[in-house]
C-alpha cells in the first residue's frame, strides 16, 4: 500500500495536557513520531480542568455531538488544539461535570480523589464518565481532519470504543473503513463495574455474556477492548507473553491465549528532546558520551549536596524514582536495605505512594542518615538530577509492562539494576562474564523476587564499579549508544497499522467479489 494509514489515537491522558503515568507519554510522543513518518494522525481525550487551564491554547469547534448516556441525551462540544511543538491536532470531549474536577489543591485528580486520611479512591462515577467519553469519541470520528483508517485505543478507559465500532457504528458508511488497535499499558487496571450499570454504555445487553463483556459477574472495559479490537498490543514483547500466564494475566490470561495470534508487544520509546544529558537544563553540568566522566562527577556532587550526603566521589550512588507501591519493588528495597547499606554505597529515592512504604523508607533513612536521601513527592528537576548524578539506577519491579526510567538511565550513563520482567527484560542486557565476552551489556538483572537476589546484584555492580572500572565504563557507553527513541517504536506500530489496512482491503475485495 502506497498510502499511509490515517491514525486516531484515543486516550484518557496525554502529556502536556494531563498525566498520571506512562500512558500519557505514549499518547503524546507516539503521534509526533508517526507524523514525522508522514502519517495523518490526530489524538482525542477528555477536556479536563488541567486542559482548560493549561498553557496550550484550545478552541471550541463548531461541532456539537449528540451523545447518549443510558437513556439521557447529552449534547457536548468538541474542542481542538495542537500537541506542543507540532502540527498534530488534538481534540477534546467537553463535559464539565464529568471531567473538570481535577484540582491538586482539593486533592482531586483525573481518576481519583483523596480521602481525609490521605488515601486515594476512584471516583464513584468513573463508569459513567468513561462510558460517555467512549461514546463521544466515536461520535467525533466524522469530524477528524482526514478519514480515519485505524482507531488506536489505549487502556481500559477506551476499551468500549472497539465494541462500539464493531457493534454500534459499523453500519454507518464513515465507520466501515476503520480498523482498531487496542494497547494494554497495564493489565492490572481493567475498568470492571456491576452489570446494573451496563445500560450506561449504550450497548445491546446481548453483549453481556462470558464470551464478550461479562467478567466474573461484572462488565469489563478492558475485556471489551481485547475481544472486539482487530489487534491487541502491549508495551513490551516480554509483557505480551507474561500476561498470558496466571501470574501476570489478572484473570485475562485465557482470553489473551485465545488471541495470541493477534497479540504483540512494542517497547515504549523515549523523548530524547526532553531526556538528553548534553542539553538537559536541570543538570549541574551537561555531558556527552565523550565527556561523561567529568559531567557525571559534577552532577553526582550536586545530587549529594541536594540530599545533604557526604561528598564522596568514589562511593557508588544508587538512585531510584518510583511510585512507592508494591509493583515497583519498594518492599524488596526495604527488606534488602540493611544488606545493601553494609556496602560503601549511597541511596537516594524520589517518589510518593503507599503510607506504609513511606514509613519504612523514613525508618531506613533514619538508620543510615549519611547514606540515604529521601524525597517524598515528585519533582521534575530532581528526577533529572537523579538520573544524571547517580552511578547506578535501581528498578526492582515486581512487574513492569514497559518502563521508562531504565531507558532514561541508559541515555544518562547510569547503568540500571532491574528485575528480569516485562520491558525491563527486553531493554537491559545483563552484565555477566559471558556477556562481557560475547555481547554488549548495558546494566544488571536479577530474576528471583527476593532481597537476597537484589542485594547480590548490587554487590556485583558495585564490585565492577570499584575493581573493574574499564568494564564499568564499557557498560556506560553501551547504554548511552542504545536507541530507544520513539522513532524506533513508531516503525513497529506502523507495521501493525499497515497489516490492518492490508486485511481491510482483503475483506473488501472478498465482499465485492461475493
Amino acid at each position: 500500500m502506497a498510502e499511509l494509514p490515517s491514525i486516531l489515537i484515543a486516550s484518557s491522558e496525554v502529556i502536556g495536557f494531563a498525566k498520571t503515568g506512562g500512558l500519557a507519554d505514549v499518547c503524546g510522543y507516539l503521534p509526533l513520531a508517526l507524523r514525522r513518518r508522514g502519517h495523518p494522525v490526530a489524538v482525542i481525550m477528555p477536556l479536563y480542568r488541567s486542559v482548560r487551564l493549561g498553557r496550550v491554547p484550545i478552541y471550541p469547534t463548531e461541532h456539537v455531538l449528540t451523545v447518549t448516556l443510558g437513556k439521557t441525551i447529552c449534547p457536548t462540544r468538541l474542542w481542538r488544539g495542537t500537541i506542543p511543538n507540532s502540527d498534530v491536532p488534538i481534540f477534546f470531549i467537553e463535559h464539565s461535570d464529568f471531567f473538570e474536577r481535577d484540582d491538586p489543591v482539593r486533592g482531586t485528580s483525573i481518576y481519583q480523589r483523596s480521602t481525609v486520611d490521605g488515601r486515594k479512591v476512584d471516583y464513584a462515577d468513573n463508569c459513567a464518565r468513561f462510558a460517555f467519553f467512549n461514546r463521544a469519541a466515536m461520535e467525533a470520528i466524522p469530524y477528524m481532519p482526514t478519514p480515519v483508517d485505524v482507531l488506536h485505543c489505549n487502556d481500559w478507559q477506551t476499551g468500549l470504543m472497539p465494541v462500539h465500532l464493531r457493534d454500534t457504528y459499523r453500519a454507518r458508511a464513515e465507520y466501515r473503513r476503520i480498523r482498531s488497535l487496542f494497547t494494554i499499558h497495564n493489565i492490572a487496571y481493567q475498568g470492571a463495574y456491576p452489570h446494573e450499570l451496563f445500560h450506561l454504555t449504550g450497548l445491546d445487553f446481548r453483549l453481556y455474556n462470558p464470551h464478550q463483556l461479562e467478567f466474573y459477574g461484572q462488565f469489563n472495559y478492558l475485556k471489551g477492548g481485547i475481544v472486539f479490537s482487530d489487534w491487541v498490543n502491549t508495551v513490551s514483547p516480554t509483557y505480551a507473553n507474561e500476561i498470558r500466564t496466571p501470574t501476570f494475566g489478572c484473570g485475562m490470561e485465557g482470553l489473551l491465549g485465545e488471541r495470541r495470534d493477534r497479540l504483540s508487544g512494542i517497547v515504549n520509546g523515549v523523548d530524547y528532546a526532553s531526556w538528553d544529558a548534553s542539553t538537559d537544563p536541570h543538570l549541574a553540568k551537561n555531558y556527552t558520551i565523550d565527556s561523561v566522566d567529568a559531567g557525571k562527577a559534577s552532577c553526582k556532587a550536586d545530587l549529594q549536596h541536594h540530599f545533604d550526603l557526604p561528598l564522596e566521589p568514589r562511593v557508588p550512588l544508587i538512585g531510584m524514582i518510583a511510585r512507592l507501591v508494591e509493583q515497583k519493588g519498594v518492599d524488596l528495597v526495604a527488606k534488602a536495605a540493611d544488606d545493601m547499606l553494609k556496602l560503601p554505597v549511597q541511596l537516594v529515592i524520589l517518589g510518593d505512594g503507599d503510607p506504609t512504604y513511606i514509613s519504612k523508607l523514613y525508618a531506613i533513612r533514619d538508620r543510615y542518615p549519611k547514606q540515604v536521601g529521601l524525597y517524598i513527592g515528585f519533582d521534575e528537576t530532581l528526577a533529572h538530577k537523579i538520573e544524571a548524578g547517580s552511578d547506578l539506577y535501581l528498578m526492582p519491579s515486581l512487574f513492569e509492562p514497559s518502563g521508562l526510567n531504565q531507558l532514561y538511565s541508559l541515555r544518562y550513563g547510569t547503568p540500571p539494576i532491574v528485575r528480569t520482567t516485562g520491558g525491563l527484560a527486553d531493554t537491559i542486557v545483563d552484565t555477566t562474564e559471558e556477556s562481557l565476552l560475547t555481547g554488549e551489556p548495558t546494566g544488571f538483572r536479577f530474576q528471583a523476587y527476593t532481597p537476597q537476589a537484589l542485594a547480590g546484584t548490587v554487590r556485583w555492580a558495585t564490585h565492577l564499579y570499584h575493581d573493574r572500572p574499564s568494564v564499568f565504563q564499557r557498560i556506560i557507553r553501551n547504554g548511552m549508544l542504545a536507541d530507544w527513541s520513539w522513532d524506533r517504536a513508531a516503525v513497529e506500530y506502523e507495521k501493525i497499522y499497515r497489516r490492518l489496512m492490508i486485511e481491510r482491503e482483503g475483506y473488501r475485495f472478498a465482499a465485492e467479489s461475493a
